[in-house]
């Protein structure tokens, strides 16, 4: 059963085959969907429209959510291609690497708007330039991590925008609501990303993860691509404004404790 039939998806964010939005990517393939994706800049051209072509993906962006003539320039693009939007997904998170380690008081104020702009309002930005494109039915999905509801040493800006990006869900699974659209977020556990890669003491956390969560697995892209497969389908059809964990139950844990 091919849960994303006929539906045209726009997915913000792919870097490269480790990519979360690389997982979205393939399990929205493989349930039928019909695919757009925009990569962040030339370097990664490279990496992705080989990803591209792997799943007969014929519309691949360059996209600096930063700029608003780049949004429109892929809005136009995606419109030319599809017509209308059923899904758009934003995978997109950024801040500078010492950003992300030492005290969070030590943020600079440039690097506290670079994190708010790329990280949260693409999202809001993204949504906006789509808005008229969306067919009833449809959805937006964000990506989020447990690092906005707790401190998560040396994610520091990082989590501070993924708790915006969370309120973001909600105002805009409100503002939707009117037109039948849902707005949802997957908060995602440890995952090998390139972005993760730029988070002090990540590998020690994605080493000992498994000990730690309830079902003693690590986190895969292919896991997140199945969890965005139901949000953005009509299973998923009365679910808005969410926030959908998918950490091997992690998030439970009041004071996780080490197995031996």
């Amino acid at each position: 059963m091919k849960l994303l039939e006929g539906k045209n998806a726009m997915i913000f964010g792919v870097a490269n085959q480790r990519s979360i939005a690389w997982g979205i990517a393939k399990a929205f393939h493989e349930h039928g969907a019909s695919i757009g994706l925009s990569y962040a800049g030339e370097a990664l051209e490279r990496r992705v429209k080989p990803l591209a072509e792997s799943i007969g993906c014929n519309l691949v962006e360059q996209c600096d959510v930063s700029q608003d003539d780049q949004i429109e320039a892929v809005r136009q693009r995606a419109i030319e291609e599809f017509g209308e939007i059923d899904v758009l997904v934003h995978a997109i998170g950024f801040a500078n690497r010492d950003e992300l380690s030492g005290f969070y008081y030590n943020t600079s104020r440039a690097g506290f708007h670079l994190a708010m702009d790329i990280s949260v309002f693409s999202f809001t930005a993204l949504a906006k330039a789509f808005q008229p494109h969306f067919r009833t039915g449809g959805a937006l999905l964000t990506m989020t991590a447990y690092g906005s509801e707790k401190v998560s040493p040396q994610y520091n800006i990082m989590g501070v925008a993924k708790a915006a990006l969370e309120s973001s869900v909600r105002y805009l699974a409100y503002d939707f609501g009117k037109q039948g659209v849902r707005v949802n977020a997957i908060s995602a556990g440890p995952v090998r990303t390139l972005a993760a890669a730029g988070v002090s003491g990540f590998k020690e956390l994605y080493r000992h993860f498994p000990e730690f969560a309830p079902l003693h697995q690590p986190i895969y892209i292919e896991d997140v691509g199945n969890a965005a497969v139901f949000l953005c389908s009509d299973l998923a059809a009365k679910i808005t404004g969410e926030i959908t964990f998918v950490d091997s139950g992690y998030n439970i844990l009041g004071n996780p404790e080490s197995i031996d």
